[in-house]
């Protein structure tokens, strides 16, 4: 009872949640309206050939569509699918005078097309309704403070937009003017508003909840966070899962298999035994409404889109139902730190400087870093006060930036850059926790900065959730010293720890632990120099809000609150997906085995075959539909980093 009064529940609450499409209230009226034809028919005692011309016109009416549908199919070849088999045993029963069951077969079906339908919008809303972040316009600032509004996709990097409380933000940019609270619910999950100010750099999506702000546009439209957000969303359920690709291979063998069953059963016993060719046939019948693989062809890809749809609730993007197979199958999970453990947000703690001042060694380091996207090259700017700009920069890829000032060489970088250049008196900052920075002109080794991170506040308790859901090793893989590298391991539990590396010498490490044959391994990272590693894993799992857009590119899942407590969250969903999908396989074929032998037997007629049918449909699909009803879990919000100012101050 229990049971039935929670089916009945999730009934109710779909058919509530679902705004009917006029294509679904013409289903619906047809449907009311053949129970009426129907009730007609069976009850009022008119004479037999009126109560076959109501019964037979009930059947039009709600099997009009799958006539058509079936016809259809067979002039384009496809014959073996649900409308054909639905036809072909309906007409069966109506040319063997059981008009009443014929009808009561074909509305059945239809009930049970019309909850599908149903289900299947459903779950669509819970990704769809990222769609709604597509932004209508922007309010582009001209000469003079006039406000033009015009497309998001005509507006140019450089340019000036003005976001008023309730709107969306169009396109990502730098607040220049106003501070405002922001929801960040469509992108992060997180329900809280965000506070923001002027310099902070805000995402397209988000809405503005108060004040007036005035944002320098960062990104066109085409490369914003909405917009690639957008491109994630539909396109994910593109991709199928090796589960969905087996259901679609089997129901082209299966149905052909039944339909012969079928014949079989109509033909052989009455050839054999002298049985009635009647009975026998309504046998068949029954056989070919139970063998409809509606179950299996409609709950398995609906268990993974809701899958998908509970994950974008959580802030969690999966680009394609395949990665939630391979998230199930992961056993190793490798993290860079800077950004992915750690929350990203770099201060200046100690300053060493060699034959000059603090404040020199700081502006030298400030001037190389001006134009990098790198966190600690953003605190190296904050903390110096310098407004100058080195020239000729260039990027040498995993150790620095090598710069002309004042007509010379300025290296600013990791220990690999002092030594690769030959830098004089070079000396390594050791016994030190922190990211050190070191700082050479002209030929000469001008001294140290230390540069200090914190780790996220939910990294430890996802670390150790991963590890009770079946992952067996947790890696970390840094360009960073082993000093800084082994303390942030300790804290967070981590098994191994690689430190100093390169962008290629984390791809090697990847490529190893995939050859162990210990399961499938996933990297999560967020920077540019992760892009490769993304790529190379089996799976990819990016930092949406933080992380680059090479990055997120990359990667096969974003992560758009760049909490690692997240991961735990969309795997515990991957396997509550393939759980259900397994369960509806499994309840599908069992069930209609069942009710097939006991049909050609004859203990199962067409009224009950057709509830093994569409209730097991039903069933299933419901089933499928715990997913997106999961509730979005609040996240942890991260401690607000103190100015970077202020810790040179300290120094």
């Amino acid at each position: 009872m229990k049971a039935v009064k929670k089916i009945g529940g999730e009934i109710k609450v779909l058919v509530k949640l679902s705004n009917l499409n006029t294509n679904q209230k013409r289903q619906a009226i047809l449907a009311g309206l053949g129970i009426l034809l129907l009730v007609v028919g069976v009850v009022v005692p008119f004479p037999q050939f009126v109560k076959a011309g109501v019964l037979v016109f009930a059947y039009l009416v709600v099997g009009y569509d799958v006539l058509v549908a079936a016809g259809k199919n067979i002039r384009a070849g496809h014959w073996f699918d649900e409308n054909f088999l639905m036809a072909i045993a309906t007409i069966g029963a109506l040319a063997i005078g059981e008009f009443a069951e014929a009808v009561a077969v074909m509305l059945f079906y239809k009930i049970g097309d019309f909850f599908q339908d149903l289900a299947v919008e459903n779950s669509k809303r819970s990704i769809s309704s990222l769609l709604q972040l597509r932004p209508d316009y922007a309010n582009l600032v001209l000469a003079h403070g006039k406000i033009n509004q015009v497309s998001p996709s005509a507006v140019e990097i450089g340019d000036v937009i003005q976001v008023k409380p309730g709107e969306k933000v169009p396109l990502d940019g730098k607040i220049i003017e106003g501070s405002s609270y922001l929801d960040t619910a469509a992108l992060t999950g997180e329900s809280n508003p965000v506070f923001v100010s002027p310099g902070q750099t805000i995402l397209s999506g988000t809405v503005n909840q108060s004040g007036v702000l005035q944002l320098k546009v960062t990104k066109r439209y085409g490369d914003s966070t909405v917009a690639k957000i957008l491109k994630l969303v539909e396109s994910a359920s593109e991709k199928k899962t090796k589960v969905e690709n087996f259901i679609t291979r089997f129901s082209r063998f299966y149905t052909p298999a039944v339909v012969g069953l079928a014949a079989l059963v109509a033909i052989l016993p009455p050839l054999l035994t002298g049985g009635a060719w009647l009975t026998w046939l309504y046998r068949a019948l029954s056989v070919l409404v139970i063998s409809c693989p509606c179950a299996l062809v409609i709950s398995v890809p609906l268990s993974y889109f809701s899958g998908i749809g509970a994950a974008s609730k959580q802030g969690v993007l999966v680009k394609g139902s395949n990665y939630l197979d391979v998230l199930n199958q992961v056993k190793i999970m490798v993290f860079d730190k800077t950004g992915t453990l750690t929350v990203g947000h770099f201060t200046v703690s100690q300053l060493h400087p060699v034959g000059i001042s603090s404040a020199e060694l700081l502006k030298l380091a400030a001037v190389a870093e001006r134009k990098s996207p790198h966190p600690i090259a953003k605190a190296l700017v904050q903390a110096s006060n310098t407004r100058e700009e080195a020239k000729k920069i260039t990027e040498v890829v995993g150790q620095g930036v090598k710069a002309q000032y004042q007509g010379k060489v300025l290296l600013v970088g990791n220990a690999k850059l002092m030594h690769s250049q030959a830098v004089k008196a070079f000396v390594p900052l050791t016994g030190v926790t922190g990211t050190v920075v070191y700082v050479a002109w002209d030929g000469q080794f001008k001294g140290a900065i230390l540069v200090a991170d914190t780790v996220k506040s939910s990294a430890k308790e996802a670390l150790g959730g991963l590890k009770q859901s079946g992952i067996t090793q947790t890696i970390m893989l840094t360009g960073d010293n082993e000093a800084t590298a082994k303390a942030v391991a300790t804290e967070l539990g981590v098994d191994q720890v690689y430190a100093n590396l390169l962008p290629e010498d984390k791809l090697k490490l990847v490529r190893r632990f995939q050859k162990t044959n210990q399961g499938k391994v996933a990297f999560v990272g967020d920077g540019l120099n992760d892009t490769p590693v993304l790529a190379g894993s089996d799976l990819g799992i990016a930092m949406g809000a933080l992380g680059s857009d090479a990055a997120i590119e990359a990667a096969d899942i974003v992560l758009m609150n760049d909490e690692p407590s997240s991961i735990l969250v969309v795997r515990k969903l991957a396997q509550k997906t393939r759980q259900i999908a397994q369960e509806n396989i499994a309840f599908a074929i069992a069930i209609k085995v069942g009710c097939l032998a006991l049909a050609a037997f004859g203990i199962v007629n067409l009224w009950e075959a057709v509830f093994a049918d569409v209730g097991v449909t039903l069933i299933a699909v419901l089933n499928a539909l715990r997913l997106v009803r999961t509730k979005a879990i609040p996240q942890k919000q991260q401690p607000t980093p103190p100015h970077p100012q202020a810790a040179v101050e300290k120094v």
